[in-house]
């Protein structure tokens, strides 16, 4: 049975299409530890995506958008904990396939969370004034990749 798609609310739908570029970085990943792609090189990408794409998206969902259903629902609790456990998992010093791999498995897992269960709680708890609002400040510009090393062709 497939999933519906679900219509995301207009305020919502730039950190859906964020969520889109995990999915593909954990798509990435997978695909060069299946080409057995040297792990420093997969991690260099990680790295760069983490740094120039997931802190951001982890901020704007903090500040601005888990703060809709407050620091005390269970939701947003175990949104916040995936965030640090992805924040610890992309700041080990170990370069190994193990660990990438938990990376791409945990980022899989928190991004269908969110896109999934998260993200329509907050659709139907957010006001009007709080939609328009999340609207206004995301930064929609168009994803850039890196494609310094293309290691997943």
């Amino acid at each position: 049975m497939k999933n519906k798609p679900i219509k995301r609310h207009k305020a919502l739908q730039p950190l859906s299409r964020d969520h889109h570029h995990g999915l593909l970085l954990s798509w990435k990943i997978r695909a060069g530890i299946s080409k057995n792609i040297e792990a420093r090189r997969i991690k260099n990408y990680a790295d760069w995506f983490f740094e120039n794409h997931l802190i951001p998206h982890f901020e704007m969902e903090e500040k601005h958008v888990f703060t809709i259903l407050g620091s005390n629902n269970e939701l947003v609790k175990k949104a916040l904990a995936d965030h640090r456990r992805l924040i610890r998992l992309f700041k080990k010093d170990e370069v190994d396939t193990l660990v990438l791999s938990k990376i791409e498995e945990e980022l899989d897992k928190h991004i269908r969370f969110e896109e999934r269960t998260l993200f329509p709680e907050i659709q139907k708890s957010a006001t009007d004034e709080e939609l328009n609002y999340m609207e206004k400040i995301h930064d929609d510009t168009a994803f850039e990749d890196n494609l310094v090393d293309e290691f997943w062709k």
